[in-house]
């Protein structure tokens, strides 16, 4: 007998996040990372936490986790779950389709699929998927009239999504849009690699103390690969450019040696032969992409065309490389060049191309063993390239780096193991450097967070800042230009004086003092940070006899002798001791009170910020 009631109950969908992960574990992908996050998130839901963020590295495999965590909040119940995007069609349309090939019920729609009126939201759950752009949002919202318990899940968070008007106690436009979605009793979960900005701005309330770390696969390459602190024995191949290096030569020259890395992997290592692609990331303006087009394309009408002037010319080249990386085949990788030259797909990425969708498929797959991509913001950010196997990036900026921005545009991250020692960077010498130090300073923030525990410490200097300016939440953020104070503790002059008076290096000496006192009183990520910038070797550190603050008087309260605070600081040229330590540029001051308790004070000389939020 047709019974409807009894065939719903064996179909209902509870079961979807388990289906999911045995999917995965059928795949061979290690889950354990992914419960692990999902577990903590529910977690949190559970325990009343509307707001919150979840961190993993740039293409670590965020989305296949948030594909997972849908499916648990699906079976948790929750009826409607929107995922926001930065306003790419391009990164709009590679997350849904991963999300719709996962096979979740119910199937993930764009927005514009459900604005119908015939659409009716009703109880039906739904998992919608929508950039974060005023107009979408605006009718989107409109849709869901009525509804204020979604779950948002806030794909790259730190783009559009931070409040950029906070200091004048206004709303931005995306800002405003995204809190009415959330509402008063809906959830938000920020995903980003780059959470920094979240946490200054305070967007949509969310608490740092509970944060979710999502570790990397096992496959990753990420910052300890291609911006560790010593460049010594790198895994890959970094090539440097002229500070200047805007000659078109350069670009020639990165072209040829990506077509005979290419070339050498499929004559002598694949089979069968793979596609790859070439990230031409010069600049963020649309002339600029096409002077790179056109300049690409004239190259390969040279190696195509007999008659040309310059086809032997670059041919003779190619092979040059290819003697001078792989002596012995060179033959085989430009025969190789020679037949294939032709099988060669130049994408332009950019707003100008976002409405060629299949253009900007076979850029993020490669569907061509010479696949060139060439573009700016778009390909900066959450778009995942496939076998991508050079990068030439040129993208400098006149004045600061913002950190979150070029963390973002590392688009070498990612599954590159497989090919790692072919993969090439070709980027000036001044760039990479600062990129470099936009990687270490949010390592040491990132270090500070698992040292504190709740409230990160973000750092920014000379040549790079932490987060665009407006973004900061000036009410609520501490800076500490240069002078940095720890946390209390007993003061035991003796103890301290047998480590200051060790024949040791001044880094050896300060471990051994934060082991003594503990990481609240003096951080091993602090030590970190000197470590990894001593121009001066030894003596870029001085580490100053403990002092005792008795002789400083009370003007007008700036002193508190109980808790060792002046609101001015405490570290003038006097205490830095410039006579005895000329070459330092790292100064430990330790100061103590009559009450037997003491404070060690970090100051830096030079343009060095610490920022960390006060609320809760």
């Amino acid at each position: 007998m047709f019974n409807l009631k009894n065939l719903k109950k064996q179909t209902t969908h509870n079961n979807r996040y388990d289906r999911r992960l045995a999917k995965l574990t059928a795949n061979g992908q290690d889950i354990s990372r992914i419960k692990s996050v999902i577990e903590n998130a529910i977690t949190n839901i559970k325990t009343e936490q509307k707001s919150f963020i979840i961190y993993g590295e740039p293409q670590s495999g965020k989305t296949e986790m948030m594909i997972a965590l849908t499916a648990k909040l699906l079976d948790e119940g929750f009826k409607i779950i929107v995922a926001l995007l930065n306003d790419s069609v391009q990164l709009l349309g590679q997350n849904l389709e991963r999300f719709q090939r996962s096979g979740l019920s119910p199937s993930p729609k764009k927005f514009s699929e459900i604005l119908s009126p015939e659409v009716k939201i009703g109880e039906q759950q739904w998992v919608i998927f929508c950039k974060k752009n005023s107009s979408d949002l605006q009718k989107l919202l409109q849709k869901l009239n009525g509804v204020d318990n979604c779950v948002v899940i806030d794909d790259e968070a730190d783009y559009a999504t931070p409040n950029s008007k906070i200091n004048k106690n206004e709303a931005s436009k995306i800002n405003e849009l995204t809190g009415k979605l959330i509402g008063d009793k809906g959830i938000y979960i920020g995903v980003t690699a780059t959470p920094a900005r979240l946490d200054l701005n305070r967007t949509h309330q969310n608490q740092n103390e509970h944060w979710i770390d999502f570790p990397p696969h096992s496959n990753y390459t990420g910052q300890d690969i291609f911006f560790p602190v010593s460049t010594d024995n790198l895994p890959y191949r970094l090539t440097f450019l002229p500070d200047t290096g805007d000659d078109p030569k350069f670009l020639r020259e990165a072209l040829f040696c990506f077509m005979v890395n290419v070339g050498y992997l499929n004559s002598e290592i694949n089979t069968p032969e793979l596609n790859y692609s070439f990230l031409v990331h010069t600049s963020g303006k649309k002339a600029d992409h096409s002077v790179d087009y056109k300049q690409i394309v004239k190259i390969f009408e040279a190696l195509k065309d007999e008659k040309n002037s310059n086809h032997e010319i670059y041919y003779k080249r190619i092979w040059e490389i290819a003697k001078s990386r792989y002596s012995g085949y060179e033959d085989n990788i430009t025969q190789y060049v020679l037949e294939a030259c032709d099988r060669n797909n130049i994408v332009v990425m950019n707003s100008d191309k976002e409405v060629n969708a299949a253009d900007n498929r076979t850029a993020t797959d490669p569907t061509a063993p010479f696949t060139i991509v060439i573009g700016g913001n778009i390909v900066s950010r959450g778009v995942t390239f496939n076998n991508l196997l050079s990068m030439f990036f040129t993208r400098d900026v006149k004045h600061k780096l913002q950190q979150d921005t070029y963390i973002q545009r590392a688009r070498m991250f990612g599954s590159r193991e497989n090919y790692l020692k072919y993969f090439e960077l070709i980027i000036p010498k001044s760039l990479y450097l600062d990129w470099q130090k936009c990687f270490i300073f949010h390592r040491l923030s990132l270090e500070s967070r698992k040292q504190n525990k709740t409230t990160p410490v973000w750092l920014d200097g000379e040549r790079v800042t932490a987060v665009a300016s407006a973004s900061i939440d000036k009410a609520n953020v501490v800076v500490d230009r240069g002078e940095m104070s720890f946390g209390l503790f007993d003061f035991d002059e003796d103890k301290l004086q047998v480590i200051l008076n060790k024949k040791e290096a001044p880094i050896a000496k300060l471990k051994m003092i934060s082991e003594l006192l503990g990481n609240d009183s003096l951080p091993p990520y602090l030590i970190s940070y000197i470590e990894t910038f001593l121009p001066s070797g030894n003596k870029s550190i001085a580490i100053h006899e403990p002092k005792s603050i008795a002789g400083y008087t009370d003007k007008e309260g700036e002193v508190d002798k109980a808790t060792i605070t002046r609101s001015r600081g405490f570290i003038g040229n006097r205490e830095l001791e410039l006579s005895k330590y000329p070459d330092a540029i790292h100064h430990i001051n330790l100061l103590y009170n009559e009450d037997g308790k003491a404070r060690i004070f970090y100051k830096y000389e030079g343009n060095i910020r610490f920022l960390k939020t006060t609320r809760k």
